[in-house]
């Protein structure tokens, strides 16, 4: 197995969204390498705070997205070199709009609360959330169907938040430095929200959950119980 490491680090070029139905019209999906090293630090609360967690990078809608649980997204090469190949088209690091493109690591198979050392300039990332889909995504790779094809796959690729700032440049090593005795993955979480609603009470053995997904899978619990 490969190293585990930080192929490429992204930030957004900030662009006309492609959806035009969207309520922001300035969308950071694509993002494009940088060479330099990069700024992460915790971005503080979604509305109001300062969006990204790597400074330089833009959040073209923060009602959704940014935020302390949404500090970073990481997504796995091999999983976009498997969509290049499905697809049959050319897919760069950067183009699902990830802020750390990886090798090494089975970003699917990370569990909630999952600890990741970056570098050796102490930056720490905990796994916090999986990406959901959304139209922006689907109308800027020109997909129709690209949600539900997106959804079927769960590889969502995961969100982190940031535990200890430092900086982060392509090459650095992952290390995993900690795992929660749980098995709540990533890719569970994502396929309880999208597809398999029976698997929503097992989200809550995860503490490390996101703030957002923790009410989400409370009220419908709630909901189904009533």
């Amino acid at each position: 197995m490969r190293v585990a490491h930080v192929l490429s680090v992204n930030v957004a070029r900030g662009r006309t969204n492609p959806d035009p139905r969207a309520l922001s019209k300035v969308t950071g999906i694509d993002k494009a390498a940088v060479t330099e090293p990069v700024l992460v630090r915790a971005p503080g609360p979604m509305h109001g705070g300062l969006g990204s967690g790597l400074a330089g990078d833009a959040i073209g809608n923060p009602k959704f997205h940014g935020g302390d649980d949404q500090a970073v997204y990481a997504y796995a090469r091999e999983d976009l070199d498997g969509w290049a190949s499905r697809l049959q088209r050319t897919l760069r690091s950067g183009m699902f709009g990830e802020n750390l493109t990886t090798v090494g690591v089975d970003v699917t198979g990370a569990r909630i609360g999952e600890r990741w050392r970056i570098g050796a300039d102490g930056l720490v990332l905990e796994v916090s959330a999986p990406r959901t889909p959304c139209r922006t995504f689907s109308a800027f790779l020109e997909l129709s169907h690209w949600i539900t094809t997106f959804t079927q796959a769960a590889q969502p690729g995961a969100y982190l938040r940031v535990v200890s700032p430092g900086t982060v440049r392509a090459g650095d090593a992952i290390t995993i430095e900690d795992r929660p005795d749980h098995d709540v993955t990533i890719g569970l979480v994502f396929r309880a929200r999208m597809s398999e609603p029976e698997l929503l009470p097992r989200l809550l053995e995860a503490d490390a959950l996101s703030a957002e997904l923790v009410a989400y899978a409370r009220r419908r619990l709630a909901s189904n119980q009533g």
